[in-house]
Order: structure tokens, then C-alpha cells, then sequence
């Protein structure tokens, strides 16, 4: 089996250019060839590569195309030329689409997932800043790109320090209020794997911010989550609207001031998957894709 690890410029080895977080790509790259040792090649490669030199693998892997947000369109249409000329894409088109615009949040909400309180506005300003300190009854809110990743263009605003008068995200937003517990407890992760939990770790931001990711200075520890805490985790793969479970997903949460613990993502797309926290992470992987591409399965299809 050829497997085609997905990449992008700023993480991919051979770039001048590498984002200094970069070293998740090498860590997860090496899981999976771990995991899968003599039963598959796994090559990463740029998903802007042409699509014949694409089509010699068996299976694409979205592993850190990290660059999509800026070129959505671009991305999606380039994972459908792969599914259409027979290769199987992880997780599958149909799942990118839903999952690539954080309104998949809202869906989520209605089918009765735990959620944090989330405007949209298509590109929020001053005015729906302050609008949103009103309407979630708050001091300090976090806007954050609808389409985007790694808290990459995120901005955190206080009554005390509003954006200036004139200022706008640029694109359709999302405004939510800020969660004490970011800092004071952190964010849980936990790992599907196959539709099976993996492993779970706790991801806290480095001193004086609120951002958990490595980019930022974050850390993560594993955990073994509280029984109350798994299930919860646990309802929201079931809440997925997937005729089967995603061959692999992250689902990041939050807990409220009132205890619930809220999703504040369900990664689909490019998570990192934690293989530090994780050890049999490539073993599970590999076994769930075995068992999938035995069977002919495209890696879980949306249904209605």
C-alpha cells in the first residue's frame, strides 16, 4: 500500500520556509511509518503536487496541509479529482466539506451537542465586539475566522481593549465568549481513532496567554479523562453526521463556568494527533486503514 502524506510548504522538510511548529509533522509522519512498518509506504508530499504524481498512491492522508484555510476551494477540488481517479482521500471529501467551515458548530449544537454561545457575523468589527460583550453578558470575547486553523488570525478583545474604530477581521467570523477555564484548566483532547477513543491529554496555554497550541508556546500532558468526561467526548463523535465515524478526529472541549464540558472543536480535517501522548497511536491507525482499505470503504460517507 502507497500512502500519500498531505502536506504544504511550511511543513514539509525541504522548506526554507518551515513554521517552527513544524516538528508535529515529523512526530506524526514518524508514528504512522512506525505503525504501519513493511505493510505500507507512507510518503509526505505537497497536496498542491499535480495530480498525476498524487495518483500513484492508494490512499491520501490529510496529514498537515496546514495552508488550506487560505485556499479552501482549491483544497476541496483537489481531493475530489483524487477520490474521482480512485484514490482513497482520509477523511473523505464529503467530510472535509462540512467540517472545513467552523458553521459545522452550529450543526453540532442542534443535534445536541454541548456548545459554547457563538455569534457569526460575516466580518465582524468594533461594533459587533461590543454587541457580543452585551448579548453573552461578558467582558472579554475571542473572534476567531470561520475558515481557519491553529488560532491563526484570532483575536481576543476586553472592554478595556477593543480593536480600533475602523478595524474588521477581513472575512466571516465567529465571536464567543472567553472561557476562564482555557487557562485555568485547559482544553481536552481527545482522540478517535477508527470511530475507537485513543487517547486523551490536556492542552494549557504558556503563561499570560490563552492560545494552548505549540505554535504559542503551549504544552500538553496525557490524561486519563474522568468516566464523565469521556462520554461526553464520546456523544459528540455520535452526534457526527456520518454513516460511520470518521477514520480519525480530535475532539477539543472546553468546560463551562457551570461545569459542562462544551465542544470547542471537532477536528476533521489536519488535527495533530498528539503521538507523544499517544503511543500506539501509528498501531491504531494503521490497523483502522488496514481494515478500511480491505474492505473498499472510503473512510466513512456523509449521509443525510
Amino acid at each position: 500500500m502507497k500512502i500519500a502524506f498531505l502536506a504544504c510548504p511550511v511543513t514539509l522538510p525541504s522548506s526554507p520556509t518551515r513554521r517552527p511548529d513544524a516538528f508535529e509533522h515529523d512526530l506524526q509522519l514518524a508514528a504512522l511509518r512506525e505503525g504501519f512498518g513493511p505493510r505500507a509506504e507512507v510518503q509526505d508530499i505537497d497536496w498542491r503536487a499535480p495530480l498525476e504524481e498524487l495518483t500513484r498512491f492508494d490512499l491520501a492522508y490529510l496529514g498537515t496541509p496546514w495552508d488550506y484555510t487560505q485556499a479552501k476551494d482549491e483544497f476541496v477540488a483537489k481531493l475530489t479529482a483524487l477520490e474521482t481517479a480512485g484514490v482513497i482521500v482520509c477523511n473523505p471529501v464529503e467530510v472535509i466539506r462540512w467540517n472545513a467551515d467552523k458553521l459545522y458548530l452550529k450543526d453540532l449544537e442542534q443535534r445536541g451537542a454541548p456548545s459554547i454561545p457563538t455569534l457569526w457575523p460575516d466580518n465582524p468589527g468594533r461594533a459587533e465586539v461590543l454587541a457580543a460583550m452585551d448579548t453573552f453578558g461578558c467582558d472579554k470575547v475571542v473572534v476567531k475566522h470561520r475558515v481557519g486553523s491553529g488560532a491563526v488570525g484570532q483575536h481576543c478583545f476586553g472592554r478595556h481593549d477593543l480593536p480600533a474604530g475602523d478595524w474588521q477581521l477581513g472575512q466571516a467570523g465567529m465571536i464567543q465568549p472567553f472561557l476562564p477555564a482555557i487557562q485555568s484548566e485547559g482544553e481536552l483532547s481527545f482522540i478517535f481513532i477508527g470511530g475507537a477513543l485513543s487517547h486523551t491529554l490536556i492542552k494549557r496555554p504558556s503563561a499570560g496567554d490563552y492560545r494552548i497550541q505549540s505554535l504559542y508556546g503551549g504544552r500538553e500532558e496525557a490524561l486519563t479523562p474522568a468516566p464523565a468526561d469521556r462520554a461526553a467526548a464520546e456523544a459528540v463523535m455520535a452526534l457526527l453526521p456520518f454513516a460511520q465515524a470518521p477514520l480519525y478526529a480530535r475532539i477539543d472541549m472546553v468546560r463551562l463556568t457551570d461545569g459542562t464540558l462544551a465542544v470547542i472543536e471537532a477536528e476533521l480535517i489536519e488535527p495533530y494527533l498528539y503521538p507523544e501522548q499517544g503511543p500506539d497511536l501509528g498501531k491504531n491507525f494503521a490497523e483502522a486503514v488496514i481494515k478500511r482499505f480491505a474492505k473498499g470503504d472510503n473512510c466513512g460517507n456523509l449521509h443525510g
